[in-house]
């Protein structure tokens, strides 16, 4: 049975924590489920998840059914890079501060990005030709090959440039070799240009818009412009990061107006809420959104499809993937058939599927793929490790042993904290490292004493923590879920203030 069950463990491939990290293997296991439908099926352009939630699994999954989406007769445009160094990183170097010029900076660098996909795919009508002369008159669209990051750099270059006036923008007055007199130019104006304006070569940004959308309706195309890692892209500037985002979602309810032209913007819950926080009227007509949620059924699914990618393990269990995955019953078998029924023995204590829920979920009750699906990968890792030391069997069924999870909530735990919490709020971190060894369940007295803060700061740390999830608040008490637990030595149970209160 010991050779048995490492070979059925070492097929076992659960895949990486992030989309990122498993873009060439996602399309083997990805869970179709009814927001992937949505999307796919052009319901939803706003796409709102918890982090770890799956939206950039969506995104991996666009980008994967590129050749699916032309034959449909929509091409995809990646605004920005799927991994490294962001796009908008000309931005962040030298950033705007009001809304209105974030609006101005969106718009050209998407139309700068369907000029660039027009010539990619070699559309050619009287509407892209007029479009690309425009671009290339103020400068904003070449025949060299630009990267994302050149190409914003180009437009918050063209947009700050000393010439425009308030209300326009005025690329640079290029001198002819031949006769020595200025060539004309072009000026795009972000108020409708009067007639006037528009034979001095004047020419409105909505103009550039409509060529865009007739340019695809003439070729029968549609196209949509896909916008992920907004969570990178500002991550060092709240303030800069709530005006961009501001300025995007406009822009986004201005674009509605042309029939071939998309957004899709794929953008973490809790950035939407800290965006909207002080109120934000357009949020209203935003109604083409789609929230992503989990709950246990849909977890487990996900979970059992990749179990399922194993040819060595269905044949040793004698399963029909279709057969299970058509059944919730019949995948909580399998999954309490692969892995032991239990983690902690005992009549009151949970199952192991929902053992790991609860170790996986933060503060505000969500349980996300990423860290359901990093737990088992772990577990792999940790059982092939009891393989190689000699430990005994696993008994009954099961191929893995109980101990193999809770080694496995030790790494999980680490990254979880290092990796995810203190990297995307440093600020945090001095009052949550002061929790280490204590106990997992605080009050603001205990949490007085131990920060050594006044009650009313007190208040506002702890609320802050429970805000992104490092506490989960229950009447009076604060508590750290499990997934931060191990990483800290917490210990179980609640903590006692010295003074007696």
């Amino acid at each position: 049975m010991q050779y048995a069950a490492r070979k059925i463990v070492e097929s076992m491939r659960l895949g990486s924590r992030t989309a990122e990290e498993e873009k060439d293997a996602l399309g083997e296991y990805f869970v179709e489920t009814e927001s992937w439908r949505k999307v796919y099926e052009d319901e939803a352009d706003l796409i709102y998840a918890p982090k770890g939630g799956g939206k950039s699994a969506i995104y991996a999954m666009l980008r994967g059914r590129e050749g699916e989406l032309f034959d449909r007769k929509i091409l995809l445009v990646s605004a920005e890079n799927p991994s490294g160094v962001t796009a908008l990183q000309g931005v962040q170097q030298n950033p705007p501060t009001p809304e209105h010029e974030f609006i101005r900076i969106w718009k050209l660098y998407f139309v700068s990005l369907i000029a660039k996909t027009i010539e990619d795919y070699s559309i050619k009508n009287h509407a892209s030709k007029t479009l690309l002369n425009e671009l290339s008159k103020a400068g904003l669209h070449t025949p060299q090959k630009r990267s994302l990051a050149q190409l914003v750099r180009d437009v918050v270059d063209y947009i700050r440039s000393p010439i425009p006036s308030v209300s326009s923008l005025t690329g640079s007055l290029p001198i002819t070799t031949e006769t020595g007199t200025v060539a004309p130019t072009a000026t795009i104006t972000f108020s409708e240009p009067s007639q006037s304006e528009r034979q001095r070569g004047l020419i409105g940004v909505e103009s550039l818009f409509e060529l865009c959308n007739e340019t695809f309706s003439l070729a029968d195309f549609k196209v949509w412009i896909l916008i992920d890692r907004l969570d990178v892209a500002f991550a060092d500037s709240p303030r800069l990061e709530r005006n961009a985002l501001r300025a995007l979602f406009r822009v986004y309810s201005d674009l509605q107006a042309y029939s071939n032209i998309a957004l899709k913007i794929f953008l973490r819950s809790d950035i939407w809420d800290a965006v909207t926080d002080e109120g934000f009227r357009e949020a209203s007509h935003l109604t083409r959104r789609l929230d992503i949620r989990w709950n246990s059924n849909s977890l487990l699914r996900l979970a059992v499809q990749r179990i399922l990618r194993s040819d060595t393990l269905c044949h040793h269990y004698q399963v029909d993937r279709n057969k299970i995955l058509a059944s919730s019953d019949m995948q909580m078998e399998l999954f309490h058939k692969v892995y032991p029924s239990q983690i902690d023995r005992g009549g009151r204590k949970p199952k192991t599927f929902d053992w790991c829920l609860s170790r996986t979920k933060d503060g505000t009750e969500n349980n996300a793929p990423r860290e359901l699906i990093h737990l088992l990968s772990e577990v792999r890792n940790e059982q092939l490790k009891r393989c190689d030391n000699g430990n005994d069997n696993p008994t009954g069924e099961s191929v893995y042993d109980r101990q193999s999870f809770k080694d496995a909530m030790n790494v999980v735990s680490e990254v979880r904290l290092k990796q995810t919490l203190y990297a995307e709020y440093p600020s945090h971190r001095e009052k949550i490292e002061k929790l280490h060894g204590q106990k997992a369940t605080q009050t603001l007295a205990t949490l007085s004493e131990l920060w050594e803060v006044s009650s009313q700061d007190c208040i506002n740390y702890a609320e802050a923590l429970a805000t992104i999830g490092f506490f989960e608040k229950t009447g009076n008490f604060y508590r750290v879920p499990f997934i931060y637990r191990p990483a800290l030595e917490m210990i179980q149970g609640e903590a006692k203030s010295t003074k007696g209160n």
